[in-house]
């Protein structure tokens, strides 16, 4: 994959575009004025893998509850703002790392110019985030519909409006929930500008749809060198759009951190419960720091042979397994421990 190249841009303590890794974001789902909840939802995330997050903010009360969140948390925080300036302004006082608001939508050139002056100050970038579902209305009658052209032509004017009061520490997602217009939007844009791309499928859906529509989406993207941060839309615990957005980045070798994880189809030959195996070990091991590749395999065709260059792995038998390392059997178990001992020597390593 030859990344196209994009700005460097920084959020708090971390770099996206230009050489930087991939991050995968998110976003909480708790009230913003909750700031406990907050705080300890945020810290689940980042334990999860979350790289950058994002909280709405809807009032002052929210605007001023950024002060003691960002001082609790390590993990650059985003504020999501939509129409009112001075909430943008109270959350650049107040610790905020990045701002997602649309300068097209807070009113006159002034208050614009008052956001990015700012955010310059305090060296805080700017997400414009564009949907599918909020185009406006006069793009919409320029094209008759919602279509890749409008929906880049959306952005390239809010940035426009930023390039005008000199602000370019700027960061772009332009999101459908249509797969395709998606893709064809990013590709669009992607040959227009040289800001970073935040990536990803909105409103994506349940954890079963939207992984599949996001993997698609933001897969095809990625492997055209296309993106430099991402985020997965679920209507799900946000701790699956991070799993869901590092096993992205893992299989397709963008993120080389955690466990990597292969298991069999199953089959006729098949004599122990290998389905229920392999989804014990995935969620025991599905926080796990460890850099290994685990094979869970159901019979010893598809095990150490097939599974070689794992790391750790079972083949199963007739109610037992074996448990091999880098293709070498190390030990006979039953069905019943195997599990337990899998977990054991991955520990151990």
């Amino acid at each position: 994959m030859n990344n196209r190249k994009t700005k460097k841009i920084r959020i708090g303590d971390i770099f996206i575009g230009g050489d930087s890794k991939i991050t995968v974001q998110s976003m909480c789902n708790t009230d913003t004025r909750d700031i406990n909840s907050t705080i300890n939802q945020i810290k689940e995330l980042e334990n999860a893998g979350c790289d950058i997050i994002r909280c709405a903010i809807l009032d002052e009360e929210a605007s001023e509850a950024v002060k003691d969140i960002s001082k609790a948390v390590s993990i650059p925080l985003v504020a999501d703002i939509h129409f009112d300036y001075r909430l943008a302004l109270n959350v650049i006082k107040n610790g905020i790392s990045a701002l997602r608001i649309n300068p097209g939508n807070i009113g006159s050139l002034d208050r614009v110019k008052q956001v990015a002056n700012s955010a310059k100050e305090h060296g805080i970038p700017i997400r414009i985030g564009v949907n599918s579902g909020s185009l406006e209305k006069n793009l919409m009658q320029k094209y008759g519909k919602v279509c890749p052209e409008a929906l880049v032509e959306s952005a390239l004017n809010h940035v426009k409006i930023l390039e005008s009061v000199n602000f370019e520490d700027i960061v772009i997602s332009i999101k459908s929930s249509n797969v395709v217009q998606m893709i064809e939007s990013y590709r669009l844009i992607s040959n227009k500008v040289d800001y970073p791309l935040h990536i990803g499928v909105t409103e994506a859906g349940t954890n079963w749809r939207g992984t599949i529509k996001s993997s698609i989406g933001i897969g095809t993207l990625l492997c055209e060198g296309i993106g430099d941060t991402i985020r997965v839309s679920l209507t799900e615990n946000p701790i699956e759009e991070v799993r869901v957005g590092r096993e992205i980045l893992k299989s397709i070798g963008i993120l080389n951190e955690g466990i990597q994880f292969i298991s069999c189809p199953t089959c006729g030959r098949t004599q122990i419960d290998i389905i229920s195996i392999a989804k014990e070990v995935e969620d025991k091991l599905q926080f796990s720091k460890k850099n290994i590749k685990v094979a869970i395999m159901g019979c010893v065709v598809n095990g150490p042979g097939e599974a070689a260059e794992a790391d750790i792995g079972i083949a199963g038998g007739k109610g037992e397994g074996l448990i091999f390392k880098k293709g070498k059997i190390i030990k006979k178990v039953k069905e019943n421990d195997l599990v337990c001992e899998l977990l054991k020597e991955i520990d151990a390593m």
